[in-house]
């Protein structure tokens, strides 16, 4: 099988490579600074390296690159840094989900693609009309007046679901949610719920960016696995953090 990951130099995309990797895929990633990866990543057999910012990139070389592709995933995320939080792009995430999803319509697949984007807890699918209290309205309000970052994964997921929507002939999608991210060595058992069990601002959980990337590579990989969550935001939380 075959499959392209933008944000593939960051924590979670570089693990998430290497899932697919291991698992005897062929990967192509997109990537602005290739010696970011990892040596046993960046020398792999099955790596394809496209050296670009994904939003440089014309719409026919993403298509060209997309092109074969079975599933597409995005990693892509805001540097912790106040150039990565207020400077520019600041719908790098959107932007990119928007640009990818033409690009796969733009080359007519026989069949669907999948498209599995990298969100948060911090984000509600208003497909469920996930309750808040008044606490987490206002919080997530002013969150939304001074973190464009979170404004920008809201965004991204809402592409996803207005845009592609649920019955889409050539996208499929899936939003996968982490809560409280942290790096671990290894895959953990975690556990997968449509909407938040916490609240993910006053009591999150824990989420290891290597389970967000099992999870992810899951989807890409597991027909039955895609056929349980398409079309919907699963969040995922580390089994014995809940």
């Amino acid at each position: 099988m075959n499959y392209l990951i933008v944000g593939a130099s960051g924590a979670t995309g570089r693990l998430l490579t290497e899932q697919l990797l291991e698992r005897g895929h062929l990967v192509k990633v997109i990537v602005r600074s290739p010696e970011k990866l990892p040596e046993n990543i960046r020398n792999h057999e099955n790596l394809s390296v496209i050296r670009a910012a994904v939003l440089d990139l014309s719409d026919a070389e993403l298509a060209q690159h997309i092109e074969g592709c079975d599933a597409v995933a995005s990693c892509l995320g805001h540097n912790v840094t106040l150039k990565g939080i207020y400077g520019h792009p600041r719908r790098l995430v959107t932007d990119a989900t928007r640009r990818l999803c033409q690009a796969i319509r733009a080359n007519k697949p026989n069949r669907a693609t999948k498209f599995v984007l990298m969100n948060t807890t911090g984000n509600s699918n208003r497909d469920l009309n996930e309750s808040r209290t008044l606490a987490e309205k206002t919080v997530f309000s002013l969150l939304r007046l001074v973190l464009p970052p979170h404004v920008d994964n809201e965004q991204a997921a809402d592409y996803l679901r207005c845009e592609v929507g649920q019955n889409d002939s050539l996208i499929e999608w899936v939003a996968v949610r982490p809560d409280g991210l942290l790096d671990e060595d290894t895959v953990t058992e975690y556990e997968l719920h449509p909407s938040p069990i916490v609240s993910p601002i006053f009591d999150s959980g824990t989420t290891s960016r290597i389970n967000v990337a099992h999870f992810m590579a899951e989807l890409m990989t597991d027909e039955v696995c895609w056929g349980k969550w398409k079309g919907q935001m699963p969040v995922i939380y580390n089994l014995a953090q809940v």
